[in-house]
C-alpha cells in the first residue's frame, strides 16, 4: 500500500481525527447510557448516529452500561478527494477483549457466538468546510 503524500495525507489523518473523536464520544455515551453532553453528533451523522443512539437506548432499555475499553486498529483504505462530496473509507479491526457490560453491578458476558475481534468498515464525507463526518458504520464480521 502506497503511503500517502501531501493533501491526501493530511486528510487522512483529519478522518481519523473525527473517527478517533467519535468512538471517544460513543464511548462516553455508552457508560452513561445517554448521549447527552457527548459531542456524537459532531463527528457522526446519518446511519452512523442513528447506530450509535439505537446502542445506547438498548443499553438504556436494559439498564446496561459499558465498562471497559475497545480497542481500534483503523486505517484509511480509500479517499476520493475528487468526487463533489470527497469520501474515505476506514478498515477498523474493533477488538472486545477488554470491554464489559455492566448490569445492576454485576458484568454480564457477550453472547458466545459475539466473536471478540470483527472487521468494522466505516464511511465518511468532507462537507463545506473541510469538515469530515462519520456517516456509516458497518459490521463487515470476519475476524481480524
Amino acid at each position: 500500500m502506497r503511503k500517502p503524500v501531501g493533501e491526501d495525507a493530511e486528510q487522512e489523518r483529519a478522518v481519523r481525527q473525527v473517527y478517533d473523536r467519535m468512538l471517544a464520544a460513543q464511548a462516553k455515551a455508552y457508560r452513561t447510557a445517554s448521549t447527552k453532553g457527548t459531542g456524537v453528533e459532531r463527528y457522526a451523522t446519518y446511519e452512523a448516529l442513528a447506530a450509535i443512539r439505537d446502542g445506547v437506548d438498548n443499553l438504556k432499555d436494559s439498564g446496561a452500561l459499558v465498562t471497559g475499553h475497545v480497542g481500534h486498529d483503523v486505517k484509511v483504505t480509500k479517499l476520493d478527494l475528487d468526487a463533489k462530496v470527497p469520501t474515505a473509507t476506514l478498515t477498523d479491526c474493533v477488538d472486545l477483549s477488554r470491554y464489559r457490560t455492566v448490569k445492576a453491578g454485576k458484568e454480564v458476558p457477550l453472547p458466545t457466538e459475539q466473536p471478540l475481534r470483527y472487521v468494522m468498515t466505516v464511511s465518511a464525507e468532507r462537507w463545506d468546510g473541510g469538515r469530515w463526518m462519520i456517516t456509516r458504520i458497518a459490521t463487515d464480521g470476519p475476524e481480524c
